[in-house]
């Protein structure tokens, strides 16, 4: 499935029944993964291509977005050399990272069970976290905000200070700019 199978399908292109007929044998299961691997190849600069089949398809999804942000200004060369040299997810970061100018925190999929008589109290939960926190937070913001407000509360019984300082802390960095503002001044305010 390397670049050949693309640069031929790519040959056909003046005649689109051909080209349509190459991909659907070449996957039959899935057309739209063929365009999709096409898409990605026809981004990338041809010294890009060429790497192709040492990095891999979906270090070269990562390379197809910048270079179709950077249009002809994409300097490849680096790029290609974190991709062969970066394990797979740690180059996804780096291209995030490129692309939003914000460094993106590691994420850990959890999972676990929960019975159907559960899960409306769970789903009420989250949504009133969320409309707390605003709508653009994900879901595992809106269980963390939640868990650490249990904590809070859990802790008030044991004298734990430090358990209450660590979980007010994240309240506050869920909060927009202006109310952190707000709260900072109320707090200055009560202790003056």
């Amino acid at each position: 499935m390397g670049t050949t199978l693309v640069e031929r399908a790519r040959g056909r292109g003046g005649r689109g029944c051909a080209r349509i007929k190459f991909l659907a044998r070449r996957f039959p299961e899935s057309r739209r993964k063929a365009y999709y691997l096409m898409s990605i190849h026809e981004h990338l600069p041809p010294q890009a291509r060429k790497e192709l089949k040492e990095i891999g398809w979906t270090k070269g999804r990562e390379l197809a977005k910048l270079a179709r942000r950077d249009g002809q200004h994409f300097d490849c060369a680096p790029w290609v050399h974190k991709a062969r040299s970066m394990p797979r997810e740690d180059f996804r970061r780096e291209v995030e990272k490129e692309l939003t100018g914000r460094e993106e925190e590691p994420s850990e999929l959890i999972y676990f069970k929960v019975y159907k008589s559960q899960i409306p109290v769970i789903e009420q939960a989250i949504e009133t976290a969320a409309l707390m926190l605003g709508t653009d937070k994900s879901r595992g913001y809106c269980l963390e905000m939640i868990c650490a407000d249990f904590l809070a509360g859990a802790n008030l019984d044991e004298q734990n200070p430090e358990t209450l300082r660590c979980s007010m802390t994240r309240f506050f960095n869920f909060l927009p700019g202006e109310q952190q503002q707000a709260f900072l001044q109320n707090l200055r305010q009560r202790a003056s």
